[in-house]
């Protein structure tokens, strides 16, 4: 596997498919552009998901949020992206990803995106 940022997320088979449990991801060092001025944006992103026969590769996840760093976009399509990204990777039975985004202009962000 690769160690340089990348848009393939990966995926092994959930090992209880009959059960449901929850999974819960948190990364305080999110990082994107502001598509207007250049500057970086910080986030922590959340996600929460119930996977049905598949399961997110967490390596494959770090080098897939790390791909954002250099990336202009908005913090509502930067959230979307990754929950479609990351359903069409896994097909979860639910899945939220939350954006919990530095204060800029003295406004604090958090965008909550949902599946389904």
């Amino acid at each position: 596997m690769t160690t340089e940022p990348t848009r393939t997320l990966e995926h092994f088979p959930n090992p209880r498919p009959g059960r449901d449990f929850e999974v819960r991801f948190e990364t305080p060092e999110f990082t994107c552009l502001c598509p207007k001025t250049g500057q970086p944006d910080f986030a922590t992103i959340r996600i929460r998901y119930t996977p049905a026969e598949r399961c997110v590769e967490l390596k494959s996840l770090k080098l897939y949020l790390w791909s954002y760093r250099d990336q202009g976009a908005f913090h509502e399509a930067v959230v979307n992206r990754i929950l479609d990204d990351l359903v069409a990777a896994i097909a979860p039975r639910t899945m939220v990803v939350e954006g919990d985004f530095l204060v800029r202009g003295g406004i604090h962000t958090v965008v909550e995106a949902r599946h389904p």
